[in-house]
């Protein structure tokens, strides 16, 4: 199979019965996509396939072929943070951090479809993603920063 992650082409051949997640995690390397639940309660494994946020771990790897796939790895780097990142950072939206990944990339599609979500689109859009911690109201601060970011670069 041939998918596009991060911007990337990739061949890979998964095992029929293989989730995405397993590709990402354990044939590609790319642990920044966590496995907690797997059965799509937590979101820590969402990933964007084609810009709509998916969870990962319910995601059969062979169904991803000839499509577009961005995980955590793809969102920003250290040098250049995306927006989201940034927010995230400033609001200090991450605790333990490891529902972190996930709640970024279901803000990422949020974002990509609608740049100025109002706090009832926001809590609806990251509803599927939970954080132990419990910091959702510095979650919804950082999206909503995030939001104002990327509204005044045009990005």
């Amino acid at each position: 199979m041939q998918i596009t992650l991060n911007g990337r082409p990739v061949a890979a051949d998964p095992e029929g019965h293989a989730t995405l997640l397993d590709l990402l995690r354990d044939e590609l390397a790319l642990t920044g996509t966590k496995r907690v639940c797997d059965r799509g309660s937590c979101g820590a494994c969402t990933v964007l396939l084609d810009g709509v946020s998916v969870y990962s771990c319910l995601t059969l790897a062979q169904g991803c072929d000839g499509h577009d796939v961005r995980t955590i790895e793809g969102l920003g780097s250290a040098a250049e943070p995306h927006p989201l990142q940034q927010a995230f950072a400033l609001e200090d939206a991450a605790q333990c951090g490891f529902c972190t990944p996930g709640q970024l990339m279901a803000a990422a599609a949020l974002l990509a479809a609608n740049d100025d979500p109002s706090d009832d689109e926001i809590v609806a859009a990251m509803s599927g993603n939970l954080c132990r911690c419990g910091t959702y109201p510095k979650i919804l601060r950082a999206v909503r920063r995030a939001a104002a970011m990327l509204r005044e670069t045009g990005a």
